[in-house]
């Protein structure tokens, strides 16, 4: 009888030893880390070297244009790293037990090392490719060291690597209780680490509700501080039309919510320029041909449909509208469109993203081009459309995405080079990759955050019964446990798994703001960033929980609205099985 207890007691003395000392909780987690036990302190006098040479640094300082620069993006990271160490940093009261945090954390009496000197070291040399790589193409790997004595390095092949290597560095450090003083108490550090996924993204929807320009931007520094790279702007559809075509002037003019809610090409290239200056690549998407009907209020004549009713006979969600397939002023209208908006990508990313999902072959007996809705007749139309369509983006030196409809409902040929992202879960990869696709995952079942919410659409009387208690189409609720326990790569062959390019995380804003975005979005996402940099395999959500919770802690210090793991009393002491089921 007593040897249970016994056990209970040594449990719980071996939890309260583990927790007089934080667990140094990088997010995501590296390929391999070790740690120990010393103190060191840092502050803002710190010196730092790129390749040798003394690289000045200023807080808030953000690189500007077009022209893409090592050390300049190297610049940048330093000053936002140095920024969340001395300025948005945070005491971690949370993660020691009950009122221990001042009489655990170090003494400000004693004699303080200091890391005086970070030496940075670029082996490689950045390409355009670089800054605006197909996948595969970038090497994001580094080296992290940190020993007793305060020295600091960072060993990358690229500058993006150098970037990554700085948000681990970023993370080692805690500010302490009795005022603006910053330490980590597990020197030496060692990290070496690289990303399993080339595709780490999230789909920002900006056409159902509009969000503006400091939303993205504050989106887009959250996915740098959890090692993501890919920006997918969702940028038009059937409610809206916030993109701003200066040889088309009328799409926004007409179908844009309001006036000044619309995003003109300064703001587009400075969304774009910023995310590049972060390591991520902005992936612009115009939907076509279903998810059109908006442009009906300026060009009536290419739009099949326009608010058809009733809509559900007609499109997935009202109003309703996609592009005539047999309409010889659609292709000049498109030449237009994509001739104008190509070149503004081109310098920033490898990747035009061209929808091609939910095309209801219903809508087609309403085009008077077509006047049927039999897929062989529709079907070939649809293929002379991607054809066309695909050899615009391929002329501006672009690689085409498509919605997995185009090649798996439709049975439309693609070429080789383009990319799916596919939505419709495990079955529809497994499908794609065994035909040689090459595949970004938003399994909607474990990836789209929207979910679980409840319904956007109202119902009148006669439905109520029929709807209650208005869950939305996929519900459940995507919680960070469900999002961190999918593996994009599950159930496939050695072959197919290597055309799964990694994964993104779906933002769709029919019941999102800019007042909700932050908690939507993280830590959600970030369960969805460690799958995607560093795959969970062997690691349990006891062990990842203490570490998200210690990361949102961050987010939230600086700036980002985020959402909660669990209440303190699951983190405190760093005790992940406190709120274990037992």
């Amino acid at each position: 009888m007593l040897l249970p207890n016994c056990r209970g007691v040594f449990g719980l003395l071996l939890s309260l030893l583990l927790a007089s000392t934080p667990v140094l909780a990088i997010w995501p987690a590296p390929s391999s880390i070790s740690t120990g036990e010393s103190t060191l302190w840092i502050g803002s006098g710190l010196s730092v070297t790129y390749n040798g040479k003394i690289l000045p640094w200023t807080f808030g300082y953000e690189p500007k244009g077009s022209k893409f620069s090592s050390s300049e993006i190297v610049k940048g990271g330093v000053a936002r790293a140095m920024k969340s160490i001395v300025q948005t940093n945070f005491v971690p009261w949370m993660l020691y037990n009950r009122m221990e945090l001042e009489t655990t954390e170090p003494s400000l009496l004693k004699y303080k090392t200091y890391i005086t000197h970070l030496d940075i070291t670029q082996s490689g040399t950045d390409t355009s490719k670089t800054f605006k790589p197909l996948a595969g193409e970038v090497d994001e790997s580094y080296t992290l060291n940190v020993d007793k004595s305060g020295k600091a390095s960072i060993k990358a092949v690229s500058s993006t690597g150098v970037l990554r290597a700085l948000e681990s560095f970023s993370q080692l450090f805690f500010q302490h209780s009795k005022g603006p003083f910053f330490y980590t108490k597990s020197a030496p550090v060692s990290i070496t680490d690289k990303p399993e996924y080339d595709h780490r993204g999230v789909l920002f929807d900006v056409s159902r509700s509009f969000f503006p320009v400091d939303s993205i931007l504050r989106t887009i520094d959250a996915m740098a501080y959890n090692k993501m790279n890919r920006i997918h702007i969702h940028a038009t559809d059937s409610q809206s039309w916030p993109l701003e075509i200066p040889a088309l002037p009328e799409l926004h003019q007409k179908g844009a919510y309001a006036q000044g809610k619309s995003y003109s090409p300064a703001d587009l290239a400075k969304i774009q320029q910023y995310a590049i200056n972060r390591g991520i690549q902005p992936i612009i998407e115009i939907d076509t041909p279903g998810h059109f009907g908006i442009a009906a209020l300026s060009h009536p004549e290419i739009v099949a449909g326009w608010d058809s009713a009733p809509w559900s006979a007609y499109c997935a969600e009202p109003p309703c509208g996609q592009i005539r397939l047999n309409e010889p002023r659609v292709d000049p209208f498109l030449d237009k469109l994509m001739n104008d908006i190509l070149p503004r990508v081109s310098p920033y990313s490898a990747y035009f993203h061209t929808g091609g999902d939910e095309v209801n072959f219903n809508m087609y007996n309403l085009d008077p081009t077509v006047g049927t809705n039999d897929s062989a007749v529709i079907v070939p139309l649809l293929q002379k459309f991607i054809d066309k369509h695909h050899a615009r983006v391929r002329k501006a030196g672009l690689v085409p995405m498509v919605w997995e409809e185009i090649p798996a409902d439709y049975n439309v040929t693609i070429g080789k080079d383009v990319v799916i992202q596919s939505w419709l879960g495990d079955e529809a990869i497994a499908s794609l990759t065994a035909k040689g696709h090459k595949v970004i995952s938003s399994n909607y079942n474990y990836w789209y955050l929207d979910c679980g919410r409840g319904q956007w659409l109202n119902f009148g009387q006669a439905e109520f019964d029929t709807f209650y208690p208005f869950p939305d189409w996929c519900s459940p609720y995507k919680n960070w446990r469900l999002i961190y326990s999918y593996n994009p790569r599950a159930n496939l062959t050695a072959e197919q798994a290597k055309l799964v390019l990694g994964g993104e995380l779906a933002a769709w804003s029919e019941s999102i703001d800019d007042a909700t975005i932050d908690d939507i979005l993280w830590p959600r996402a970030s369960a969805a960033g460690e799958v995607l940099w560093s795959s969970p395999e062997g690691r349990t959500q006891l062990e990842a929980s203490t570490r998200l919770a210690e990361f949102r802690e961050r987010l939230i210090a600086r700036g980002i609205k985020s959402g909660t793991v669990h209440m303190p009393y699951c983190t405190q002491g760093s005790n992940s099985t406190a709120c274990q089921y037992l």
